[in-house]
């Protein structure tokens, strides 16, 4: 039987050309981090999102942790990140030294909302981290108000939406920081891989320093820094999936349309929105069964997958509630309520570029009669 994947890469002749090419040159990496291809991937992604600089690195992960290295984070400080999320944002912040401090989200959305940015944010808070789940941007206008105001930088999690709009602008100009990831199953890849972009110049500066050992120059190191590098090879995925960006997410948006179509009659099911203003990237297509607890969603999700759909939950857990981060800073359940409840009900289904418009039909019907027999 097929499966369906939830996600899964788009590599062609293109990836494989320049990946040779790379290989036959002998520069597989340079110390540090900005080799011939690594640079040119640079400046195109810069030039893609419209953002000044562009800085490559090994992961998303070492994205987030050198975005927030780079606005000089230290013990004390906060950082206020959503409980809805993968645990990478959170990490990134205790890896850096500062307080993960949760904030709830939108039930529509499933972002951070300002208003609960607004009830935790202290004076030692010292970035906001907007995610923006599944593709669709959060709200950053008033987000990045309340950031002026309490003197903190916004830096943008955009592992999930590459292309992704707000307000007319690529996601990865508006904040202070963007980070991406390029791990496989990302609406592009480079194999593992990220980015950070930055239209503030010190900020670059910095960026390029951290992820290469703190080094201004070899063996000189004026801060604590990383290896977190970027290699040629990963950048010369890049490259080529950089231009195959624009008809993958053409092809990602019209499954998420049909998709729609053929479930939206469906009274137990809550649809992806895309709210006014923003664009999404439909990186996933993320259903809500109503009133569901955590076991009937999962059963739901269990009989589509026999069925060959891998359908997936993101995410099980809020962050807040995950053991390292109850037994190290003591969150507790009931704390944010819209992420729990989010957690019970979700799940997602395949809408990338390998799924064709007959898998999109076989998706829907399947899920309507496993609705149907389970939920009657």
């Amino acid at each position: 039987m097929r499966v369906i994947k939830i996600n899964e890469p788009c590599i062609g002749n293109e990836e494989i050309e320049l990946v040779v090419n790379v290989l036959k040159s002998g520069i597989l990496s340079n110390r540090n981090g900005s080799g011939p291809i690594v640079s040119s991937f640079e400046r195109k992604f810069a030039n893609y999102v419209q953002a000044k600089h562009a800085v490559a690195f090994c992961n998303g992960t070492a994205a987030l942790h050198a975005a927030l290295l780079s606005i000089g984070i230290k013990a004390g400080d906060e950082v206020i990140v959503p409980s809805f999320t993968f645990s990478a944002t959170a990490n990134a912040v205790v890896l850096a030294g500062a307080k993960p401090v949760f904030a709830d989200i939108d039930e529509n959305t499933y972002c951070i909302t300002s208003e609960s940015i607004q009830k935790v944010i202290t004076r030692k808070t010292k970035a906001i981290i907007p995610v923006h789940l599944y593709g669709l941007p959060a709200d950053l206008d008033p987000i990045i108000e309340i950031a002026r105001k309490y003197d903190a930088y916004v830096i943008e999690d955009a592992a999930q939406a590459h292309g992704a709009i707000y307000k007319d602008k690529r996601i990865g100009c508006i904040g202070d920081l963007t980070c991406f990831s390029f791990y496989a199953g990302k609406n592009m890849t480079t194999g593992e891989g990220g980015i950070v972009t930055t239209k503030d110049e010190e900020l670059y500066n910095n960026l390029r320093t951290i992820r290469s050992h703190g080094e201004e120059k070899p063996y000189w190191v004026t801060r604590l820094g990383h290896n977190y590098r970027m290699p040629e090879l990963s950048a010369a995925i890049g490259l080529a999936q950089l231009d195959k960006l624009p008809s993958f997410l053409e092809k990602r948006r019209k499954n998420a349309k049909l998709l729609t179509e053929i479930l939206g009659s469906l009274k137990k099911l809550i649809l992806p929105i895309e709210s006014e203003g923003r664009k999404h990237s439909w990186y996933l297509y993320t259903v809500r069964l109503k009133g569901a607890n955590v076991a009937k969603r999962n059963k739901i999700v269990k009989k589509l997958r026999e069925k060959g759909i891998e359908a997936s939950v993101y995410y099980e857990t809020p962050v807040h509630l995950l053991p390292f981060y109850e037994q190290e800073f003591g969150y507790k359940k009931g704390m944010y309520p819209e992420c729990e409840k989010a957690a019970r009900q979700v799940f997602s289904l395949p809408v990338h570029p390998k799924v064709s418009e007959e898998d999109i039909e076989y998706i829907g019907d399947t899920l309507k009669k496993v609705l149907k027999s389970e939920l009657a």
